[in-house]
């Protein structure tokens, strides 16, 4: 029950930088923001259904997904935004597979590791839609002195 503050901090935190980005960023930030939003809601869903009964296949479903879509991403981008999500996303995989294949380590923990590297991908999702708005402002600024 106290909690619920951190939920709805750290949800309008994901809604935000996910309206920055639709909002000033490129087509690699729309892309990244909106596959983020998707999984973090999927992810809730699949949570709410499943609860810490058993390996959550579900939520390793979806965060495979999301790695590869960051992966994608960063393939050709000249941006180094998406490599940082790919890699902080690729923790929370293994962190999945941890889970899965030994029980050694507490899984809430790694599940508090996975919350924290969400907050870390949307961050970086937020400072690349910052600077891609920023090189696509002083670039229209640049042409507007040149024209004169």
């Amino acid at each position: 029950m106290l909690n619920v503050g951190y939920a709805i901090a750290g949800g309008v935190f994901m809604v935000g930088m996910t309206l920055f980005a639709f909002l000033k960023g490129g087509i690699r930030e729309k892309i990244g923001a909106g596959v983020y939003i998707a999984a973090w809601f999927g992810s809730l869903v699949a949570q709410e259904n499943l609860g810490f009964r058993d390996w959550p296949y579900s939520l390793f479903a979806i965060d495979t997904a999301t790695l590869v879509v960051f992966v994608a991403i960063a393939w050709r981008s000249p941006h180094a935004w998406p490599t940082w999500a790919a890699g902080l996303q690729l923790i929370a995989v293994m962190g999945h597979i941890m889970i899965m294949t030994t029980n050694k380590a507490p899984t809430t923990s790694i599940y508090t590791a996975m919350n924290l590297i969400g907050y870390l991908i949307i961050a970086c999702i937020g400072v690349g839609t910052f600077w891609v708005w920023q090189d696509r402002k002083a670039a229209t600024e640049y042409a507007e002195r040149t024209i004169r």
